[in-house]
């Protein structure tokens, strides 16, 4: 049916080999391959697409539901998803397939963990210790659940067993001393501390945790000195600057009482303890209206609490607001009618006011509450401290500092699972290679657009337009669907055009939708088909050379070695470049191959090629200055840099005070 582009025996010959090797494939395309179904699922967990490596897994559940894997995997994204009710029943699943995979247990742990199920989360890492019993993580869950279970004697016996095969775990100590400060034994507490801080000087964590012993003693000055030691290990730690704020405070340094504040704030804008004290303190030096602002914000968090409620009206008085703080005064004593300091104050705003009836009224209560107190013998004060639980509502400890109910020893859970997936492998810092895709996408470049006559050519002729974009979003379910449509559709037209041209153009576009599902494979399959047909295509090589870019980008953190494959990646981009030598996004993308390599010379020649090409590609500023300073060019990759956060690539200058430091 292609005679009209057959114009001797040979090419005949050729032509029609082709087709039938085009279309015996084709129709393989609509079997399940459970095997690829499943990589590309783990490659969407990769990606952090997690809806759309639930859809793949799902099918492979549904075509072979005997499998653990697929149970297993798809429970990963739901945990990344806080589903963790779904992670656990899938685990449970995988684990009724396959009872003797260590994986199963140990996610389905961090499940229970999660719901509070701390018992059988012990459970899970005792089976999973079966088949491993040398993986100190699991026995570090262990201790932890039975910790978080309140089940203080079993924690220390396993932490003697733990101790024994590991006499240098640091951590081990860290766990000793929270039972023990659980049970208020901060002799032995401390001795711990002290032992895990002899091992591993470097822990934040259990510097923090030795700072919160001295602050319950009331030992500021050595309080604050472990806080230095954790604030220099973990500066990015909100908790840890209000704890050293609170000690300066003690210790009469309010300027670094404040700056302590602010930087907590900085850091957990959100934090209750945060606002609630800086308001206090903002109030004892005269800073009232932006006191005002923190319990406002307080106040927000928690409509009900009276002790913000009183401390706004006393700073409403004292800007002037007599009736806001009245306002205020009157709902605390409402709550709390036997608040005499709370009648005391708003029986002066009265009086400024000119409502000497009311003022009245409020001083004969307290007239008669002091009577009262004569007559009736003389309560015993209590002794106040210097700070307050933040549960307790003890009206009169309105202008103390407020620190948590409970400051337990923050001992992290061992979790393969925990954070980006990429963090897995080593971070990329790189911005990621240009590709072509169905949809534009608005770039953090917002008035970059991205160009290339070769892109233009196709969409000229084509029923669907590509974009050139350096980014895919995460797909929602109804734009998974819509692409599976796509594919579905590009498929019977690929089956139906009466042209090679048309065949062409339908195996680009499904390879495109390919990608856009994560699906890499099948979208060098269609790739590699459209190059047998047309050799010299740059879109193809182009597109080929990013999926296989992230497939290698997959199976590295694998532990895969990908050596053969880059060089396959740098052949396609090095074709492409010499058929298009002027396209600024193909020397980019190769000089992030070269990163790869760490072929830093090589990699910024080819940055520098796209810049004098296209000097508005703030990514290639931007890599570019990474791999300057990564070869050992601190000021130019800084110059680099400067320059892509003057195009738009604000986070590069969170880079340049990385790299200054």
């Amino acid at each position: 049916m292609f005679t009209d582009y057959i114009y001797d025996s040979k090419g005949k010959r050729f032509c029609s080999l082709l087709l039938f090797c085009l279309f015996t494939f084709l129709p393989l395309k609509a079997q399940f391959n459970t095997d690829r179904l499943i990589t590309n699922g783990r490659s969407a967990l990769y990606f952090e697409d997690y809806v759309l490596s639930i859809q793949y897994f799902n099918q492979v559940i549904s075509a072979k539901p005997y499998l653990y894997e697929p149970w297993f995997f798809r429970g990963v994204a739901k945990y990344y998803l806080d589903d963790f009710a779904g992670a656990e029943a899938d685990c449970t699943k995988a684990i009724e397939r396959n009872p003797y995979v260590t994986n199963c247990y140990e996610l389905r742990g961090l499940c229970r963990i999660r719901l509070d199920k701390y018992e059988e989360a012990a459970a899970d890492y005792t089976n999973a210790l079966k088949y491993d019993p040398d993986n100190q993580g699991l026995w570090h869950n262990r201790v932890l659940c039975y910790i978080r279970g309140k089940d203080y004697a079993r924690a220390l016996g396993q932490l003697d067993t733990l101790l024994t095969r590991w006499p240098k775990y640091s951590a081990g100590y860290s766990m000793r001393a929270e039972v023990y400060m659980q049970q208020e034994d901060t002799t032995h507490a401390i001795e711990a501390l002290d032992k895990s801080l002899e091992i591993d000087p470097y822990d934040g964590h259990t510097w923090t945790a030795r700072s919160i012993i001295s602050l319950s003693r009331s030992e500021w000055k050595e309080s604050e000195q472990y806080l230095d030691k954790a604030i220099h290990l973990l500066p990015k730690n909100g908790g840890n600057y209000i704890n050293r704020a609170l000690a300066r405070y003690n210790q009469n340094n309010l300027r670094g009482a404040m700056a302590d504040y602010d930087t907590a704030l900085d850091l957990e804008p959100n934090n209750f303890l945060g606002h609630y004290n800086r308001g206090l303190l903002r109030a004892q030096v005269g800073d009232d209206n932006r006191g005002i602002e923190d319990f406002d914000f307080v106040l927000k968090i928690e409509p009900d609490n009276m002790l913000a409620l009183f401390n706004r009206g006393l700073l409403r008085e004292n800007t002037g607001d007599l009736r806001g703080a009245i306002s205020d005064y009157t709902k605390v004593i409402n709550e709390y009618p036997n608040f005499w300091t709370g009648l005391h104050y708003r029986a002066g705003c009265y009086r400024r006011l000119g409502m000497n009836r009311q003022a009245e009224l409020d001083e004969f209560r307290i007239l008669k509450a002091q009577m009262d107190k004569r007559y009736g013998g003389k309560q015993p004060r209590m002794k106040k401290r210097p700070v307050r639980k933040r549960s307790d509502e003890d009206m009169e400890k309105y202008n103390q500092l407020v620190v948590a109910d409970e400051q337990d020893i923050e001992n992290d859970y061992k979790n393969d699972y925990r954070g980006k997936v990429q963090n897995h492998k080593v971070e990329a810092t790189y911005l990621p290679m240009y590709e072509l895709a169905l949809e534009k996408v608005v770039s953090d470049v917002h008035s970059y657009i991205a160009y290339d006559e070769a892109v233009e050519q196709f969409n000229n002729q084509s029923a669907r337009p590509l974009f050139i974009v350096s980014s895919t979003p995460q797909l929602s379910e109804g734009k998974l669907q819509s692409y599976f449509d796509d594919i579905a559709s590009f498929g019977r037209s690929i089956n139906n055009f009466s042209t090679l041209n048309g065949v062409r153009n339908a195996l680009l576009l499904r390879a495109v939708c390919y990608s856009a599902i994560q699906n890499f494979g099948d979208a060098i399959d269609d790739l590699t088909t459209y190059l047998q047909m047309d050799s010299l295509s740059v879109l193809a090589l182009w597109q080929r050379a990013v999926c296989q870019s992230k497939i290698n980008d997959f199976q590295a953190s694998q532990g895969t070695n990908i050596d053969m494959k880059t060089a396959n990646v740098l052949m396609d981009l090095s074709a492409a470049v010499r058929l298009e030598p002027r396209n600024a996004y193909l020397y980019y993308n190769r000089g992030n191959v070269y990163v790869t390599r760490r072929d830093y010379n090589r990699a910024i020649d080819d940055y520098t090629r796209a810049l004098s090409l296209d000097s508005h590609l703030a990514e290639a500023y931007y890599n570019r200055g990474i791999a300057l300073i990564d070869s050992g060019k601190l000021n130019e990759g800084i110059s680099d840099l400067s320059k892509a956060g003057e195009l738009g690539l604000y986070t590069a200058y969170s880079l340049i005070k990385k790299a200054r430091k």
